[in-house]
């Protein structure tokens, strides 16, 4: 999991789930004066019915939206995605809250008008309207799409006889030559560069006849590393129209080839496919 994934949309939705966990424990009914007195007003862990139909409805439809975010690849139970499944519960819980503000005392009968909305309800049906809404405006909307915690930079480069930092496949680590070995000095013409420059101060060296250098080969598309700004599919290079994966932002994916306007993208599992919308890609 990552949860560098995660899009502002993501973050109301984690936030209007944390509320609606809150009003769970708040009183669902109100009174006035001395109807109150000597009454213990209930809350939505008494009504099992009001407990799981809205408040952990809610916090469970939260839940798989959040969970199918941050998983690298799209995740189906019986057919259905994770994140849909869980938009599907979310809105369910804001119409089952809904329902309980219009009808507190649901079967309860008073012989009166009933009582009214606690801040338990009044406060759920807030959460929940805004973890729906949240839900299902995340995908449509860019300003919730965009990253909840930005990409690393890649790192800069280091001063004059610093230690490189970072490792293998990430923006700015260092390359050992094909073949070298860490930590053995780079040779020049068959010999140690250190060696070459002992014999320089003892005997002038014979000029070697100059070799014949190769065409450069301009314009060939050089292999790179990239991030994307919000999470965009990856469609395989059969030119199928399901994606295959997506690729989520706070992550770097290596360019491998270029077609056209698309990219050929491997991801960290060694997944290729064509990412056809390459529009504010950050460049490692």
């Amino acid at each position: 999991m990552n949860i560098r994934s995660l899009t502002r949309g993501d973050g109301v939705v984690i936030v209007a789930a944390v509320l609606l966990f809150v009003a769970s424990f708040l009183s669902t009914w109100s009174c006035d004066g001395s109807a109150c007195a000597g009454v213990e007003l209930p809350m939505a862990w008494d009504n099992g019915a009001l407990v799981m139909g809205v408040y952990l409805a809610g916090v469970i439809g939260a839940a798989l939206i959040v969970v199918a975010r941050m998983l690298p690849n799209p995740l189906k139970v019986a057919g259905l995605d994770l994140a849909q499944a869980g938009i599907v519960i979310s809105v369910f819980a804001a119409w089952s809250a809904l329902g309980a503000i219009f009808d507190p005392g649901g079967s309860l009968d008073t012989g009166s008008a009933g009582p009214d909305a606690g801040a338990g309800l009044i406060l759920g049906l807030i959460a929940a309207l805004i973890l729906a809404g949240a839900a299902v405006a995340t995908p449509l909307v860019p300003a919730l799409k965009g990253a909840l915690i930005g990409a690393p930079k890649p790192q800069t480069p280091q001063p004059y006889g610093g230690q490189p930092q970072g490792g293998y496949g990430y923006p700015g680590a260092p390359q050992q030559p094909y073949g070298a070995q860490p930590g053995q000095p780079q040779s020049y013409g068959g010999q140690p560069f250190d060696a070459q420059q002992a014999q320089g101060q003892q005997a002038p060296q014979p000029q070697q006849q100059a070799q014949p250098q190769a065409p450069s080969q301009g314009g060939e598309f050089a292999p790179f590393w990239f991030a994307v700004p919000v999470a965009r599919p990856l469609y395989g290079e059969d030119g199928a129209p399901t994606p295959i994966a997506e690729l989520a932002p706070g992550n770097w994916y290596l360019a491998v080839e270029q077609r056209g306007a698309a990219l050929i993208a491997q991801t960290q599992e060694g997944r290729r496919g064509v990412l056809q919308d390459t529009t504010g890609i950050q460049r490692g």
